[in-house]
């Protein structure tokens, strides 16, 4: 009977330890899903949601924005050839050296999350996955939404918007300025863009009857292309293309005047990229974007980047 009351005992135990393990397990779950709820993306997958930043990195966060905060260390991956977005100033050293005003941007996000910075010049079709393979916690480099980035990468809200209803055109040679004005005009003729940038898509998606696509790495190289004849049209950003035109006046290039065109509400800004699932990084990236945004930073970074981008020929 002794025996028979203690394996009672024994089995009441068991069977309360089982069910306190079974809350904690469904308690964690809740909370889990409750977090992962918390940090979403919006109905075109990129992440409009932010964070009150003003505490710096929460002590709860996990993932990425956890191992920041435990390394102290922001890594933001870049192409340092976009003026004024980015590019290398001559006259610094260093980390200084990598200038404009995403750099500025970068700047402060790391300042708000209590860390240094370190920036890591990259190839431009090496950026997106080298945040998906960690090595960099997040791309500042001028990048567009586009559905298939949004497919593999998280990408924040927009920061930066230009004027120009236009984004994208064709840059040519000012001697085809006649013979170029149109789509239909680059039948039988070679073009050029940038590999993985928002332009080359909507050139595949726009341009069907040309001779050869050639793409390239670097945005210069596109200009460079058409300059030295490679190429009878880039396509470009509208804005990039007439600040380099501008820098370089015997650069003999000239934008088509018959293509143009315009971005649908989701594409337009420029936005920061993360390794997808990190929207909980996001979050904190979009609060500090908020604060940009309405202090009027960028817009301020902007034009003293530009004006040393144009000191420098870029």
């Amino acid at each position: 009977m002794l025996r028979t009351r203690m394996e009672k005992r024994h089995g009441i135990l068991f069977l309360l330890t089982a069910l306190m393990l079974a809350a904690v397990l469904v308690a964690g779950t809740c909370a889990a899903e409750e977090k992962e709820n918390l940090y979403m993306e919006n109905e075109w997958n990129f992440v409009e949601g932010s964070m009150d930043i003003s505490g710096g990195i929460p002590e709860n966060a996990e993932g990425v924005l956890a191992r920041i905060r435990e390394n102290g260390v922001l890594r933001v991956g870049t192409e340092p050839y976009f003026a004024p977005q980015e590019f290398i100033d001559k006259d610094l050293d260093g980390q200084d050296a990598y200038a404009g005003a995403d750099m500025e941007m970068a700047r402060l996000i790391a300042q708000r999350m209590g860390v240094e910075l370190q920036i890591i010049p990259m190839e431009f079709t090496e950026l997106l996955r080298a945040v998906n393979e960690d090595k960099c916690d997040l791309v500042i480099s001028a990048l567009s939404f586009t559905p298939g980035r949004a497919i593999t990468n998280e990408m924040s809200k927009g920061y930066f918007f230009t004027d120009t209803p236009a984004n994208i055109t064709l840059v040519i040679r000012e001697e085809d300025r006649d013979s170029i004005r149109t789509v239909e005009d680059l039948n039988n003729r070679t073009i050029t863009a940038q590999q993985g940038s928002l332009q080359e898509a909507v050139a595949v998606e726009k341009i069907h009857n040309y001779l050869e696509f050639r793409r390239v790495v670097l945005t210069q190289d596109v200009y460079k292309m058409v300059e030295d004849g490679l190429a009878d049209a880039g396509a470009v950003d509208m804005e990039n293309a007439e600040n380099y035109i501008r820098n370089n006046p015997d650069c003999g290039l000239t934008l088509a005047e018959g293509f143009r065109f315009t971005l649908e509400e989701q594409y337009a800004g420029d936005r920061i990229a993360a390794k997808k699932g990190e929207t909980e990084l996001l979050y904190f990236v979009n609060g500090v974007i908020d604060e940009i945004l309405e202090k009027g930073l960028y817009t301020e970074w902007y034009s003293e980047a530009l004006k040393r981008a144009n000191e420098l020929g870029l």
